[in-house]
């Protein structure tokens, strides 16, 4: 039942079919990242001023800010579960426009009709190849993703001191699965997997002075079989120049 030709390449080195999957994610991160960056341009700022494609360039990228933060998923497919994430703060693109990288992790276990699912595609399997359907039980199966994203999004300030953004990203998912009655067979090869994915998202963000905000966030992340839905919260300090627009 194993595929070995799936999980192993030649001397144990990183099968064909999974430098493919890395390829294919990485571009779809890319492209997605680039059409995020292409309509962040046309953006404006919270004021209501008109911008000139000018006044966009990579002059005010750079690292400046980090965030680590604690989150909620609920996906489609497994048991709504716990995430820890960072997120980095690249400056901005221009007017308004702010350019992020990050990550995020969650791992629970399938569904219980999602096992359901794969137990009876195995009984099919043999009954079509020996006429006798078996009984099948795989038990507790687990999956993790890790997410990693680019994301823009448009900045701007309401009363209170508060800022809030919204936007969206490109984003890549390494998926992991195991348990004791799939690993090592096709099963776990058809849970461990890379995609492409993209992203929306919204926040606000509480100023606790110049250099430090408390950062709540809610974003959905749009992939192949696992769509989910994730709310986090988090605290970033900044210590690059601070941004009109940023201070209290």
């Amino acid at each position: 039942m194993r595929a070995h030709g799936e999980r192993n390449g030649a001397g144990g080195g990183v099968s064909p079919a999974w430098r493919i999957r890395v390829r294919t994610a990485l571009g779809g991160v890319l492209t997605g990242a680039a059409l995020v960056l292409a309509t962040g341009a046309a953006a404006t700022p919270a004021a209501g001023q008109a911008v000139s494609l000018d006044e966009f360039d990579y002059e005010n990228l750079a690292f400046r800010g980090v965030m680590l933060d604690l989150g909620w998923v609920r996906p489609g497919r497994v048991v709504p579960t716990q995430s820890f994430g960072a997120r980095f703060d690249l400056g901005f693109l221009g007017p308004g426009v702010r350019v992020t990288a990050g990550f995020s992790r969650w791992a629970s276990t399938l569904r219980q009709a999602e096992v359901a699912v794969f137990e009876r595609q195995l009984a099919d399997l043999v009954e079509g190849e020996t006429g006798e359907r078996p009984p099948v039980s795989l038990g507790r199966i687990t999956w993790s993703d890790v997410a990693l994203n680019a994301d823009a999004h448009a900045v701007w300030r309401i009363p209170g001191g508060v800022l809030t953004y919204a936007g969206a990203g490109g984003t890549a998912h390494v998926m992991r699965g195991g348990g004791d009655a799939v690993d090592g067979t096709f099963v776990e090869d058809l849970l461990n997997t890379i995609r492409a994915g993209i992203n929306i998202h919204g926040g606000v963000e509480l100023p606790l002075g110049e250099r430090l905000r408390v950062v709540g966030e809610s974003r959905i992340e749009l992939v192949q079989s696992v769509t989910y839905a994730q709310i986090r919260a988090g605290l970033q300090y900044t210590w690059g120049p601070v941004a009109p627009g940023e201070r209290r």
